[in-house]
């Protein structure tokens, strides 16, 4: 599974999942599951972030690039969003997923 098919459905699932074996430390038995969980929740952080900056933000009075501006700055929004989660997003997933497989044991 590639990280761009990625969705909240597939999260679910690769939770839903069988363990196949217990964690001897508390973490995790499938880096599948945490490489998605960890994509899913800086992503959706990263984005949501971006999105507000953006509104706080008005259109310059000249050189306004109208509709395609729009559309180019939102797909630059996903790519920038995509690579601060590839980055740094375990740090603060870290308790979450713990809290996430805590139910799942």
């Amino acid at each position: 599974m590639s990280i761009q098919s990625i969705s909240p459905a597939n999260v679910l699932d690769l939770a839903s999942q069988p363990a196949t074996k217990k964690p001897a430390s508390g973490q995790a038995d499938s880096p599948q599951l945490r490489k998605a969980f960890d994509s899913f929740v800086g992503e959706t952080f990263y984005g949501q972030m971006l999105k507000s900056m953006r509104t706080t933000v008005g259109k310059p009075a000249y050189f306004n690039g109208g509709h395609a501006e729009e559309i180019f700055t939102q797909q630059f929004d996903q790519v920038l969003a995509k690579k601060l989660s590839e980055s740094s997003a375990d740090k603060f997933s870290g308790p979450m997923y713990q809290l996430f497989t805590l139910r799942r044991q």
